[in-house]
């Protein structure tokens, strides 16, 4: 079984490139099937089983086929046409993409896998978000009919895992989150927040965190700005808030001191037109914005004005680094938990590899068994004597499968010999 996980975060590849590969999340699903279908053309037999995990820090593609582990060539092969569909699939060029993708084989892959799930593979150490990503992605995968035995059991352990990591280590203690870091940082611009005008656009988790933060802080008033009107005043209720539309941003955008945006946008919903007009209509009063959104939701060029302070999720990323220090032996404990499970999970692979082989043992021998049964029963027939008859079946029986030991015994030499020797007692349990 070889298994294969290739992709990009936020500690190999910056916002401006990662926006590019992301995938929205109602296409996990499609681009499931692309990536299959894709492999199945350019590298026959490679991927049977397919999952893709996108978020805003991460773009990641997980793999696994039949072939054997070693086979260096296919793997290599199979790296380089994962990398190929990435950039097909986003419609860039591969050499823009390729420097920046990492490709882990075999138990590096699922130990990936593991340190994501278990947080220690994010800017925030220890959150907790990425688990519920994952199974989500995880989700959308099988229902595309991507998973088969091998990832669908790789997946199962690693939310096993990443229970394990939170249940028994500190690791999500103390966790500074963005949506912790928005807040400070809002507030090295504002003393009080309590004086401010809030603004989320969007409607999703990590919008619904962000306003529990600012809400505990009282903000003079907090609105959410969403596509759907239904769903964002079911939000704004439970900050005792107001929800607006989207579609009527322009013409309220210069009313908010503080802009929190997350959707699931392909393309910027505030541009850098929009933010000139608002900040001339607010006669220059700075406006505190954050960018949690990947592909971005406003235009990186609304950083260059003056009296804007626009943060994305990298910015934020360096923030919430303080106080990593104090989870270094949280870590060293997860990373050992870790490591055990992989072993285990690799071990299970190891024997998989087995079963085509005892399937074939079994088949074998239920032919040999039919031929010496079927000749017994002619033998009864004919009104030969029933115990002549099962001692030529018992004998049949010994010699068909001591056939194939005996002959590769004889015909072996040398060392081959040897280790056949040294073999051949433990798989019949004789005595030397």
């Amino acid at each position: 079984m070889q298994l294969l996980a290739v992709g990009v975060n936020h500690t190999t590849a910056p916002i401006s490139l990662r926006e590019k590969v992301a995938f929205p999340a109602d296409q996990i699903g499609q681009a499931v099937a692309a990536a299959r279908a894709w492999f199945n053309g350019s590298l026959a037999g490679f991927a049977q089983e397919t999952a893709i995990l996108s978020t805003c820090n991460r773009t990641e593609l997980y793999a696994a086929s039949h072939l054997p582990p070693d086979d260096g060539n296919k793997l290599n092969a199979a790296i380089d046409a994962t990398a190929h569909f990435l950039a097909q699939y986003h419609g860039m060029p591969y050499a823009e993409l390729r420097p920046y993708l990492y490709t882990l084989p075999q138990d590096d892959a699922v130990r990936h896998a593991f340190r994501v799930a278990s947080g220690l593979d994010s800017m925030v150490l220890g959150e907790a978000q990425i688990l519920g990503q994952m199974k989500e992605a995880v989700r959308q995968a099988e229902a595309a009919g991507g998973l088969g035995t091998c990832l669908h059991q790789m997946f199962q352990r690693t939310f096993a895992v990443a229970k394990e990591v939170r249940s028994t280590t500190e690791i999500g203690a103390r966790s500074v989150s963005m949506a912790a870091a928005a807040v400070r940082l809002s507030q090295r611009i504002f003393a009080k927040i309590s004086e401010q005008h809030v603004l989320f656009i969007g409607a999703g988790e990590m919008i619904e965190l962000c306003a529990t933060h600012f809400a505990a802080q009282n903000p003079k008033s907090l609105t959410i700005a969403n596509r759907t009107m239904e769903k964002g005043e079911t939000l704004a209720r439970r900050f005792n808030g107001k929800a607006i539309r989207l579609a009527d941003l322009p013409q309220q955008l210069a009313s908010f001191d503080i802009v929190i945006s997350c959707t699931a946008s392909t393309l910027p919903i505030i541009g850098l037109g929009l933010v000139e007009s608002a900040v001339k209509a607010r006669r220059h009063k700075p406006m505190f914005m954050v960018d949690l959104a990947v592909p971005r939701d406003i235009e990186a060029e609304v950083a260059r004005l003056d009296d804007v302070f626009l943060y994305t999720v990298d910015d934020l990323g360096m923030v919430v680094q303080s106080g990593v220090e104090n989870r270094q032996a949280a870590v060293a404990q997860a990373e050992a938990i870790i490591e055990t499970r992989v072993q285990s999970f690799m071990h299970w692979i190891d024997s998989r590899s087995v079963v085509p082989l005892i399937q074939d043992l079994h088949e074998s021998g239920e032919s040999m068994r039919i031929a010496e049964l079927e000749r017994a029963r002619k033998l009864l027939a004919k009104g030969e004597n029933v115990d002549a008859v099962l001692e030529a079946l018992s004998r049949g029986l010994t010699a068909k499968f001591l056939h194939g030991p005996q002959q590769a015994l004889h015909q072996a030499q040398g060392d081959e010999r040897a280790r056949l020797a040294a073999l051949l007692p433990q798989l019949f349990r004789t005595r030397r």
